[in-house]
């Protein structure tokens, strides 16, 4: 069993205030779904979670089994069981999907997975996602179509087998078939009970297919209300603009 606390979290970005005072526990077997408006802070939740050098942490703690990631590189936070799936992620000419997969998998893992034993464990993951066999030879990201992007996210999800997977707008820009194949993907990873998912998002498409037992809606930087699968029901009926008011 692992849990991640996060204790009232504050982050900057230059001067400005983003997040202030950030309270959230995602345990084990837990989904946990945050959703709000562009610019209430979700994205620079999971950023400053992972390390990213554009945020500045002002306060607080952020503990992964008891160990504050904060203290850590990036790198260490993978090794010690934080997932990232980027909203954008980058493209890295020259360096092949397998290679990067590959080389993840050895950073994670401590020591390096015998070839022919990943590309047999590699191939079982492209074919879950529905990923044709070439893509493995691909350069990381470079073309690749939303879709393309997000499956190649999860299947690096399904490889490294975090503790803790955050995942950022994993629905955008993902027409009908490739949320649902993605969605099984995220389910499959969730399915073994030792893991656990902060999962951000703007809308409910995607909760129709991951369910999440904790809603937490975000607005102006902070956490302003918490409930279960039908707080989202009420955000999709109702929309943001009570909470962006009341934070105003």
């Amino acid at each position: 069993m692992s849990t991640l606390e996060i204790r009232d979290l504050q982050v900057a970005v230059g001067d400005k205030a983003i997040l202030k005072g950030v309270n959230l526990t995602v345990r084990s077997g837990e989904t946990h779904a945050i959703m709000g408006p562009n610019g209430s802070g979700k994205s620079t939740l999971a950023y400053a979670i992972a390390g990213h050098p554009k945020y500045t942490i002002t306060g607080g703690q952020v503990l992964l089994d008891g160990e504050d990631l904060l203290d850590m590189p990036v790198d260490e936070r993978a090794r010690a069981g934080l997932f990232l799936a980027m909203q954008y992620p980058v493209e890295v000419p020259g360096v092949s999907v397998s290679n990067f997969l590959r080389s993840a998998v050895t950073a994670v893992r401590g020591e390096a997975p015998k070839l022919r034993e990943f590309t047999k464990e590699l191939k079982g993951g492209m074919d879950n996602l529905a990923i044709d066999a070439a893509f493995a030879q691909r350069n990381l990201n470079e073309g690749f179509s939303g879709g393309e992007k997000k499956r190649h996210e999860i299947l690096q999800l399904e490889l490294l087998k975090p503790k803790i997977a955050v995942l950022d707008e994993t629905d955008s820009g993902l027409d009908v078939d490739a949320l649902r194949v993605v969605s099984e993907g995220i389910n499959r990873f969730r399915e073994s009970g030792d893991t656990g998912v902060l999962l951000i998002t703007h809308y409910t498409r995607i909760l129709r297919y991951v369910k999440p037992e904790f809603v937490h809606v975000f607005a102006a930087g902070k956490i302003v209300e918490e409930g279960g699968p039908e707080l989202a029901d009420r955000l999709e009926s109702e929309g943001y603009e009570r909470f962006v008011k009341a934070s105003a």
